[in-house]
């Protein structure tokens, strides 16, 4: 209970400030572009001390590292509720990012050490909850204290649970001394970091400044890739590397790795669509919007509880292609929404994929691990997690810069249709071309109709990225992980 509150606390913080940020900009008195570093302080920080925290862990165990960093996440937390200016708030972003990067990775390499192997199914599947569902109600959480308290209960709710969280883990979770820890690769950390901020900062900025076209864009993208190339070579020359190279030449992690990049690409991005659709297109409340995407978490729940035996029955493979076929098809029926849409419709794609994002990830996080040493789980659960969040990164990029580019293009095209000489049109719509009320209500018409063909696209497009990873399935090897699973479901009998 106290790891999967601890991975809760980080997955809400990472959606629950965006739909606060035009009330904090007002409050504080800032531009949209300022008042974006409050998101992108967190994002690029958060990058930066994920590969860290591996190292960390192995050297001063895994106990006081979840502890410092609940403590530490919990007091950016207050410290950003208080904030009186633009700079204060992000600074104390930036200490949520730099202690709360390691609580989802550490989180579950806990688990897995402390539970033994017949039990990991079930455990996975406890604490996948707080990963899948908390970026899903974050938005929803975020707007309702907003409206009902202010933007800075956004930030307050986290001190409570971090408390809660703090304790259970001092608590239940035992002190392990470290063994074999390599030294630290300054040299290493530095250059991961440097590609892993500048790439993150590149990403959050790209749209504002019209991605390559922007000088400050290729710069970040050529820095970004040199520190990478740079860091490779580093690596692989290095005695004692950052990050273990043996590790990717483990067929299932580094499989589970690329599925892991497209989980966080094809989950996260759709949360940041749902409600502008639901808002922009269909003209729903918040509040009715997040009711709307209350039913994707609700089902995600549910998945996570049969998730499990489900495996122990059909195996990972199969259950992982249940997974993907289910997130994919329901990213397919969000594609064909338009302004005419009844809300059960999106209630139902909102089911489906609620079912289809465990039941990818709880067989996926036991795979991954199944032929890998226990003294390597902790580096593998910091790389899992590092690759799903800049999955969630590039998707959230790629489908925001995709919706403006086609809602613009699709604009353009349907303007042609009404032209002040396409007279039979005017007339079919009884209106006169010029600066009339009704003229301005059909150009608001075009633009709503040329947005919900824009988010079809991206649906579509991320349907297409779901579905590509279905024949990685196969290169997965699951000869261990059927038995754990039967264990595990055999003894929840009992």
């Amino acid at each position: 209970m106290a790891t999967t509150l601890a991975t809760m606390l980080y997955a809400i913080d990472s959606t629950i400030v965006n739909v606060a940020l035009p009330n904090i900009q007002g409050t504080l008195q800032a531009t949209q572009d300022q008042a974006a570093w409050v998101i992108t302080s967190y994002i690029v920080v958060s990058a930066i001390a994920t590969p860290l925290a591996g190292w960390l862990g192995n050297r001063h165990g895994l106990r006081l590292v979840l502890g410092v960093s609940i403590i530490g996440f919990t007091v950016g937390s207050m410290l950003c509720g208080i904030a009186t200016d633009l700079v204060e708030i992000v600074l104390f972003r930036i200490v949520q990012g730099a202690f709360g990067a390691a609580l989802v990775p550490l989180s579950q390499v806990v688990l897995l050490q402390e539970f033994p192997r017949a039990q990991h199914g079930r455990v996975m599947a406890l604490w996948g909850m707080g990963v899948m569902v908390g970026p899903v109600i974050g938005p929803t959480l975020g707007g309702w204290l907003t409206d009902a308290l202010s933007w800075r209960w956004a930030f307050y709710i986290n001190v409570p649970l971090g408390v809660v969280a703090w304790l259970g883990i001092m608590a239940a979770v035992p002190k392990r001394r470290s063994e074999g820890v390599r030294p630290f690769d300054v040299t290493g950390f530095v250059l991961v970091s440097l590609a892993l901020g500048v790439f993150s900062l590149m990403l959050d900025r790209g749209q504002t400044n019209d991605w390559f076209k922007s000088t400050e864009i290729v710069a970040e993208s050529f820095i970004a890739a040199v520190s990478l190339y740079m860091f490779v070579v580093h690596s692989l020359t290095s005695r004692h590397p950052f990050f273990d190279i043996h590790l990717f030449r483990d067929r299932n992690f580094t499989v589970a790795l690329i599925v892991m990049f497209v989980i966080g690409l094809t989950v996260i991005s759709p949360s940041v669509l749902a409600p502008g659709f639901l808002e922009q297109i269909k003209g729903y409340t918040p509040t009715q919007a997040g009711v709307l995407m209350a039913a994707r978490g609700a089902s995600s729940i549910v998945a996570m509880m049969v998730g499990a035996r489900l495996t122990s029955l059909l195996g990972a493979r199969p259950t992982m292609a249940i997974g993907i076929t289910a997130a994919s098809v329901s990213l397919w029926m969000m594609g064909q929404f338009s302004v005419d849409t009844a809300p059960q419709a999106f209630v139902i794609a909102s089911v489906v994929q609620g079912f289809g994002a465990p039941l990818t990830f709880m067989p996926l996080s036991l795979v991954a691990y199944t032929t890998l040493p226990d003294r390597a789980r902790t580096e593998a659960g910091v790389l899992l997690t590092l690759l799903r969040n800049i999955g969630a990164s590039v998707g959230i990029s790629a489908v925001v810069s995709l919706l403006a580019r086609s809602a613009q293009a699709n604009q353009t095209y349907l303007s042609e249709h009404f032209s002040a000489y396409a007279t039979d049109r005017w007339q079919q719509v009884g209106a006169l071309p010029g600066a009339n009320v009704t003229t301005g209500a059909l150009i608001g018409e075009m633009e709503r109709q040329a947005a919900a063909i824009a988010y079809a696209n991206d649906f579509y497009l991320l349907a297409a990225c779901t579905i590509v990873t279905l024949p990685l399935v196969l290169a997965l090897r699951t000869s261990n992980v059927g038995p754990i699973s039967a264990l595990a479901a055999a003894e929840s009998e009992h």
